[in-house]
C-alpha cells in the first residue's frame, strides 16, 4: 500500500543534542552543564528508561567518575563493591592454570576498581544530569540525522504507531526534530547514526577497520556459601580453540550477585561456531560450574563490543558534532573496560563544545577535540594496549597473549618492539566457506546451568510492538540464500544470541525468517554478515531489552 503523506515534524531547539544515555552521553551532558549552566542540553535514549539497554561486565576504573563527580564517594551510589581479589586463568578442557599476577603488566591490575551494574551507574548519572537541568527523553529512538549546508543540525526521533505494512495505526505520532548547535553521538558500539556519519564524512579513511567482539552475560543470585564478594576472575582458552579469540569474566558483587560473561572476537573463521553455545559450554568447566550450584539465573543479555582500539578510532569530528564513547571505539580490550574512557571522552568533547558555544560558534567542526584526544588520558590508555588485539589475531591465543603482555610491559617504558600493528580484514570478511570447516556439536541445555536462546531472551525482558516495520533490513534476499546459506551454511542462526534468524524449509525451499521481536539490539548481524547484507536500524522507541540491573 502507499505510504501516507506525513505531516511536518515539530522541532525543539537546544544548544547541544546528545544521542544515547550511556556513560559517555551522560558524562558529556553533566560536564556541559557544569561549564555552561545557561546552555540547553538534551539527551535522547532509545531504551524505555535510562539503563534499559546498558549491558557491561562491569568492573569500572573510577578515574572518569573521580574527574566528573569528585564527591561521588561520599554519596549514596550503586558503586559499592571494591575489588579485593583478582584472578586470571588459562583453561584447558578439564583443568585450569592460574597465571601469576606478578607477570601481568601493571595496567591489568584491578586494584582500586569497582564491580557494578553499569545500568545502575547510568541511572545515577542521569539523576545528576537532571539535577543540573539536562532534559532526558527515554523511549525515543534517534532514527535520522538532520543536515543543513552539509553540517549536522540535530536528529529526528522515530515515528510511533506505524504498522508493519506501513499504514498509520490509531494513535500514530510523528517523531520530533531535536535541533542543536552541536550534536554528540554516544550510541555505543556500531551505532546506526554513527555508522551513517562515518560513511558520509569518510571518518574511517586512513584508519584500520574497526574490530568487534560479542559479549554475552548472565546475572545469577548464587548460594551464600558460593559467594566471594569483591572477587574478579578472568579466563582465556577453553572452550575456544587457539585460533579463536575470546575469554570470560566472573564478578562477585553486592548481595550474592555474580555476573558471568563470555566474549568471542567476531573475526572468528568457522561459520558453525555459536558464541551463545560456547558461553553455555564454558559454564560447565570444573573451575566454573560449582559457583552456580544452588543458584538462580535472573537476567541475560548480549551486546557487541568495539575492539579495534587506537588504530581503528575514526576521525571523531564532523561539521556540527562529534563521536564519543564506544561510538568512537574507546574500549581497552585487554582490560575489558570502556566506561572510564567513555566518561572521559564525553567530558573532553563537552569541554570543547562549551568553549565553542562561549565563543558564539555553532554547527562548525570541533577540530580541537579531534586533535586533543590522543594526548589525553583516553589516548594514553589505548596507546599502551594497541598491539594486544593484532598480536592475538595473528598468532593465536597462547603466543599472541604472551607477546601482547610483553608489548604492554615495554609500552609502560614508552616504546614498543612492534611499532603499531595493523588489524587486517574487517570481521565480516573472516568467515571461511562451510565446506572448509568442521561442524561443532553442542550439547543440549540442561535448564539448570545451561540454557537455550529463547528462555534466555525471556530473561532479558525484551519486548517490541509486533505490528511495526521490521528493523533488520536485508538488502538482497537472493544473495542471502546464495551466499549466507549456500556457501556459509547460515551462520546468522548461530552468531545471533537471541534466536532472531533461522532458515526454515517451506514448500521445498529454504526461507530466511527474521524473528525481529526477539532482538536484544546487540548489532552482531550488522557486523558479522559475510556480505554486509543486513542492516540494523532502530525499532520503535522503547522497544528492545529492559535490563533491570545489567
Amino acid at each position: 500500500m502507499n505510504t501516507p503523506e506525513l505531516p511536518p515534524r515539530e522541532a525543539m531547539e537546544f544548544d547541544t543534542v546528545i544521542v544515547g544515555a550511556g556513560p559517555a552521553g551522560l558524562a558529556a551532558a553533566i560536564r556541559l552543564k557544569q561549564l555552561a549552566p545557561d546552555k540547553s542540553v538534551v539527551v535522547v535514549e532509545k531504551g524505555s528508561e535510562v539503563g534499559a539497554h546498558i549491558l557491561s561486565g562491569a568492573v569500572i576504573d573510577p578515574i572518569g567518575l573521580d574527574s566528573l563527580i569528585p564527591e561521588w564517594r561520599g554519596e549514596d551510589t550503586p558503586i559499592k563493591t571494591e575489588v579485593i581479589a583478582d584472578r586470571f586463568y588459562a583453561l584447558g578442557a578439564s583443568g585450569a592454570l592460574r597465571l601469576p599476577l606478578a607477570l601481568m603488566p601493571p595496567l591489568m591490575s584491578n586494584h582500586g576498581n569497582f564491580i557494578v551494574s553499569l545500568g545502575d551507574v547510568c541511572r545515577y548519572l542521569a539523576k545528576k544530569a537532571e539535577a543540573l537541568g539536562v532534559e532526558i527523553y527515554p523511549g525515543f529512538a534517534a532514527v535520522e540525522v538532520l543536515f543543513e549546508n552539509n553540517a549536522v543540525a540535530g536528529i529526528a526521533t522515530g515515528d510511533m504507531g506505524v504498522a508493519k505494512d506501513g499504514h498509520h495505526k490509531p494513535g500514530f505520532a510523528r517523531g520530533m526534530e531535536l535541533r542543536g548547535k552541536y550534536t554528540l553521538l554516544a550510541e555505543g558500539a556500531r551505532g546506526s547514526l554513527s555508522k551513517v556519519l562515518i560513511e558520509r564524512f569518510g571518518l574511517s579513511q586512513g584508519r584500520q577497520p574497526q574490530k568487534f567482539g560479542i559479549g554475552l552475560k548472565e546475572l545469577w543470585q548464587v548460594a551464600p556459601e558460593k559467594f566471594n564478594k569483591g572477587l574478579v576472575q578472568h579466563t582465556l582458552g577453553w572452550p575456544l580453540d587457539n585460533r579463536t579469540g575470546g575469554g570470560s569474566f566472573l564478578y562477585h558483587y553486592d548481595d550474592n550477585l555474580v555476573s558471568v560473561g563470555f566474549v568471542v572476537h567476531l573475526n572468528y573463521r568457522n561459520p558453525y561456531l555459536s558464541p551463545f553455545e560456547e558461553f553455555q559450554r564454558f559454564k560447565t568447566h570444573p573451575l566454573i560450574r560449582d559457583t552456580f550450584a544452588g543458584g538462580k539465573r535472573i537476567c541475560y543479555g548480549a551486546r557487541a563490543i568495539t575492539e579495534g582500539g587506537w588504530q581503528s578510532v575514526p576521525k571523531l569530528t564532523f561539521p556540527g558534532g562529534a563521536l564519543i564513547g564506544c561510538a568512537a571505539g574507546f574500549v581497552n580490550v585487554p582490560r575489558i573496560k570502556g566506561s572510564h574512557n567513555a566518561i572521559l571522552s564525553g567530558m573532553l568533547a563537552a569541554e570543547h563544545v562549551a568553549a565553542a558555544l562561549a565563543a558564539g560558534r555553532g554547527n562548525d567542526e570541533l577540530t580541537s577535540y579531534e586533535s586533543a584526544w590522543r594526548s589525553s588520558p583516553v589516548g594514553r590508555d589505548l596507546w599502551r594496549v594497541r598491539n594486544a588485539k593484532p598480536l592475538w589475531s595473528k598468532f593465536g591465543t597462547t603466543l599472541g597473549i604472551a607477546l601482547g603482555g610483553l608489548d604492554m610491559w615495554t609500552c609502560t617504558l614508552g616504546f614498543s618492539p612492534f611499532g603499531t600493528l595493523k588489524h587486517g580484514k574487517p570481521d565480516y570478511a573472516t568467515l571461511q566457506p562451510a565446506a572448509k570447516c568442521r561442524r561443532i556439536d553442542y550439547a543440549k541445555p540442561d535448564g539448570k546451568l545451561t540454557f537455550d536462546r529463547l528462555s534466555s531472551v525471556y530473561l532479558s525482558n525484551t519486548n517490541h510492538e509486533e505490528d511495526q516495520p521490521v528493523h533488520l533490513l536485508v538488502r538482497d534476499m537472493a544473495l542471502q540464500k546464495s551466499s549466507e546459506h549456500d556457501i556459509y551454511a547460515g551462520p546468522s542462526a548461530r552468531y545471533c544470541p537471541a534466536g532472531v534468524y533461522e532458515w526454515v524449509e517451506e514448500s521445498g525451499q529454504e526461507k530466511f525468517v527474521i524473528n525481529a521481536q526477539n532482538c536484544v539490539h546487540c548489532k552482531t548481524c550488522d557486523i558479522k554478515d559475510p556480505n554486509q547484507n543486513i542492516t540494523w536500524v532502530p525499532p520503535e522507541g522503547g522497544g528492545g531489552p529492559n535490563y533491570p540491573n545489567m
